[in-house]
């Protein structure tokens, strides 16, 4: 098992590479001011930035590890669960 070493001690939540993805980050617009710092965090590269400047995420790349999230200071992301 990996865990994200980003996070604090038995934090991260496990994950096998492969795994099915069972959290997607999802932006709030209104809380949003597009600094970029999800963007920056992402382990995985799976987080872009669209043409109107907001962020969104590549669903192949993510493992929804949740750093975007616990990084955004303006609380416009939350986990969601994928379906």
């Amino acid at each position: 098992m990996i865990e994200c070493s980003l996070l604090e001690k038995d934090r991260g939540k496990p994950f096998r590479p492969g795994d099915r993805l069972e959290w997607i980050p999802e932006w709030d617009r209104d809380k949003c001011i597009r600094c970029g710092l999800c963007y920056v965090y992402c382990p995985d590269g799976a987080v872009y930035r669209m043409d109107d400047g907001f962020f969104d995420v590549e669903k192949e790349r993510c493992k929804g590890c949740g750093i975007c999230h616990r990084e955004c200071w303006f609380g416009a992301i939350s986990m969601a669960e994928e379906e």
